[in-house]
C-alpha cells in the first residue's frame, strides 16, 4: 500500500514505514489531487481539506485525520465514495487539559486580578473527551459547570448548566466543542454578540476549541464594553491569517497548539495508523514512543512551578505576538513538550 502522510504530524515515520509499502510526506496544505491519485491511505491534520476535489480521481480508500476535530473533511462526499475515514478522539485531550490549566497558572503568577480569588466558577462549553479532561485537571480549586446541550438530552438535566447559567455565574469560560454547521446544537459562532450581551462577570473567555465556535468580532465588542475581562485564544477564525487586533488584547495568543504535547502527538500518529490496520484487516502492533525531556532540565520543588515547567503558555504567546505571520511555522516546527515528568518523560539516566 501507499501512504501521503502530511509532513508535521511528529513521531509517525518509523511505524508508518512498517505499515506500509510506500510513504510520501508532504505539507499538508499543498497536498493536491496529483498526490495522491496513486495513493491507497492518507493522513492528515487540519489543514488538509478531504473532499471531492481533492479525491474523486484518486484510489484512496481510507483517511484517517490525526486530529479530534474533522470538519475538514467532508465526511458526506467521502461515505458517498465508499471511502473509509476516521478521526482520532480523545488523544490530545489530556494536552488540552494542560493547556489551560497551566494558561490559568500562568495568569494567576502573572497578578491577573481575577485570579486572585478564591470563589471562582468555570464553565467547561463541551463536556466530550477534551472538556472532561480539563474538569479533571481543574476539579478542586474551582466551582465548575458543564455544557453539553446533546449529552444533557441524553442523560437528563443533572450534573449540566444551559448557557445561560453558564453566562449568569461564570467567572472563567472554555470551549470545547467540534465546529459544526448544521443541526439543533451547531457551534458556529455559539459565543456570539447575544451570547456576549447576557454575560454577568466579566469573565476571562478561553478558545482552545475550534476559531469559528467564538465569533471574534463579537468578543472584540465585548472587551472593548468590558463585558468580557480578558481572553486566551489557541484557535482562530481564518486561519493562518489570524485577527492582529485580537492577538494584540488577547491576554495570551498561541497558535493552534493546545493539544501539542509530545503525548498527545503520539497519541494521534498511534491512533491513525491503528485505524489504518483496522480497516485493511492489518495484524499488527503499533508502538510510538514519545523523546524523552532533555537530562538538564530541572524539576522545582512547588507544584505550579513543575507544572509551568513542563508547559509555560507565555512562551508560546510571545512568539507568536512577536511573529504572527510565521503561525503556520510555528506550529509546524513546535518544540518538545510532555505532560509530566514520569518515567516516560524523563531521559534514561
Amino acid at each position: 500500500m501507499k501512504a501521503v502522510i502530511d509532513d508535521k504530524i511528529p513521531y509517525i515515520r518509523e511505524a508508518a514505514a512498517r505499515l506500509f509499502d510506500e510513504t510520501v510526506y508532504l505539507p499538508g496544505s499543498a497536498i493536491g489531487p496529483g498526490d495522491v491519485k496513486d495513493a491507497d491511505v492518507l493522513i492528515v491534520r487540519t489543514r488538509t481539506r478531504c473532499d471531492y476535489d481533492l479525491l474523486a480521481a484518486s484510489r484512496v480508500r481510507f483517511v484517517a485525520t490525526a486530529t479530534i476535530g474533522y470538519d475538514h473533511l467532508d465526511t458526506l462526499f467521502l461515505e458517498e465514495a465508499g471511502i473509509g475515514w476516521a478521526n482520532c478522539p480523545g488523544c490530545n485531550a489530556s494536552s488540552v487539559g494542560q493547556y489551560v490549566e497551566n494558561c490559568l497558572l500562568y495568569l494567576r503568577q502573572a497578578g491577573l486580578p481575577l485570579l486572585q480569588r478564591q470563589d471562582l466558577t468555570v464553565g467547561i462549553i463541551g463536556a466530550g473527551h477534551v472538556g472532561l479532561q480539563v474538569r479533571e485537571h481543574l476539579q478542586g480549586r474551582f466551582r465548575l459547570l458543564l455544557n453539553d446541550p446533546p449529552r444533557q438530552r441524553a442523560e437528563g438535566r443533572a450534573g449540566f448548566a444551559d448557557l445561560d447559567q453558564v453566562a449568569r455565574e461564570c467567572d472563567i469560560i472554555t470551549f470545547h466543542t467540534p465546529l459544526t454547521h448544521h443541526g439543533p446544537d451547531a457551534t458556529y459562532h455559539l459565543a456570539d454578540s447575544a451570547f456576549m450581551g447576557r454575560l454577568r462577570r466579566r469573565p476571562l473567555i478561553i478558545n482552545a476549541a475550534r476559531g469559528g465556535v467564538v465569533d471574534e468580532a463579537a468578543l472584540l465588542q465585548a472587551l472593548d464594553d468590558g463585558r468580557v475581562g480578558g481572553a486566551v485564544i489557541d484557535t482562530w477564525e481564518h486561519e493562518p491569517h489570524i485577527s492582529r487586533r485580537l492577538l494584540d488584547r488577547a491576554l495570551l495568543a498561541t497558535p493552534h497548539i493546545a493539544g501539542y504535547s509530545a503525548d498527545g502527538k503520539t497519541h494521534a500518529a498511534r491512533m491513525a495508523l491503528e485505524a489504518v490496520a483496522d480497516y485493511f484487516g492489518l495484524t499488527c502492533s503499533i508502538h510510538i514512543e514519545p523523546p524523552a525531556l532533555p537530562p538538564d532540565m530541572e524539576i522545582p520543588a512547588d507544584e505550579a512551578g513543575r507544572k509551568l515547567a513542563l508547559y509555560n503558555p507565555a512562551r508560546d504567546s510571545a512568539a507568536l505576538k512577536a511573529a504572527p505571520e510565521d503561525f503556520e511555522l510555528l506550529r509546524g516546527n513546535y518544540p518538545l513538550r510532555r505532560e509530566s515528568f514520569g518515567p516516560s518523560a524523563l531521559p534514561f539516566s
